[in-house]
């Protein structure tokens, strides 16, 4: 029986999604073990720290671990699939996606129980763009603070007052049981959410570039367990999302949400791009085709928003 070694972040999140994963794999009878890995998206929430202007922060949040895994030194990196790039270097592979929990947005704060009960000029802790420019268009009159760190850190700078309100994601909050003061969970044709979110990526070395070992078997066989975990409704819904991202630019810095559901005989994607000040936006909402795949679902969606104006909103 081999051992799969797991990379994680060091985050109280990011180790909670580890050792679920790590619980799936002994429950199929694996032996597991978990190395933690700094990662510079982790350095960048620390005092003091000068970021590189030249610094691309698409996988700011992967990079050193994706190194352990093309080095041999752990076989499975379990990440959140919105912080994954939609495309993945030719010797790794997203293997497994397993069930996505609630992917909505939620709206952080003891005193005020929603967003439009905030008074003028609140302030709202949140570094995405997405999230800012969502906002503005449902009140143009908040103000933004820069709040970095896992959740248990803006959590903590929520109470010592750096800001009124936060917006985080559901599922963050919902794993780690810090759920006392979510108030509103946004519905996704306010906030959409980001493609992928709420959902986990289980990233292994790809079968056509295992490792060059003595055994010929052990990148094959984690593959194997790993694709096990994997859950189909979630991977279209996901697939979807980051088919109509890719065809955007790929950004994770791009004011863009896209959430993909199901409808029982098909699927709906949701699609939202906004003006970063939130005071124009394109929104649709496309239904698969018979037969259609998750990729030309995202296509689509991407062609009819473009069709629509969305690269000049993005431009502007």
């Amino acid at each position: 029986m081999i051992t799969i070694r797991i990379g994680s972040r060091g985050s109280q999140l990011a180790l909670w999604q580890a050792n679920h994963v790590a619980t799936q794999l002994r429950a199929h009878g694996h032996t597991v073990e978990i190395e933690i890995i700094r990662t510079t998206g982790d350095r960048m929430s620390q005092p003091g720290f000068v970021p590189d202007p030249n610094l691309d922060r698409k996988g700011i949040f992967i990079k050193e671990i994706e190194e352990a895994l093309a080095e041999g030194r752990i076989d499975l990196a379990v990440h959140s699939l919105k912080d994954l790039p939609t495309e993945l270097a030719p010797h790794f592979t997203l293997t497994a996606i397993p069930p996505r929990v609630d992917a909505r947005d939620a709206f952080v704060c003891e005193p005020y129980w929603a967003l439009h009960t905030l008074p003028y000029g609140a302030r709202i802790g949140t570094t995405s763009p997405r999230r800012r420019a969502q906002l503005l268009a449902l009140r143009p009159d908040l103000t933004f603070v820069e709040l970095r760190g896992n959740v248990d850190t803006r959590l903590r700078k929520l109470d010592e007052g750096a800001c009124d309100a936060l917006v985080l994601a559901c599922a963050g909050l919902d794993r780690l049981e810090r759920t006392e003061s979510v108030h509103q969970r946004f519905e996704i044709d306010e906030l959409t959410p980001a493609p992928g979110q709420g959902a986990l990526a289980l990233e292994t070395r790809s079968p056509e570039h295992a490792l060059d070992t003595d055994d010929a078997s052990r990148d094959p066989e984690i593959y194997a367990a790993v694709r096990a975990l994997d859950h189909p409704p979630t991977r279209f819904a996901t697939d979807a999302e980051r088919a109509f991202l890719n065809a955007m630019g790929g950004g994770c810095e791009l004011p863009l949400g896209a959430h993909c559901l199901s409808t029982g005989h098909g699927w709906s994607l949701h699609a939202q791009i906004l003006q970063p000040d939130g005071e124009q936006s394109v929104q649709v909402v496309i239904d698969s085709l018979l037969n259609e795949s998750p990729h030309e679902l995202g296509q689509r969606t991407a062609e009819s928003m473009i069709r629509l104006g969305a690269l000049e909103l993005l431009q502007n």
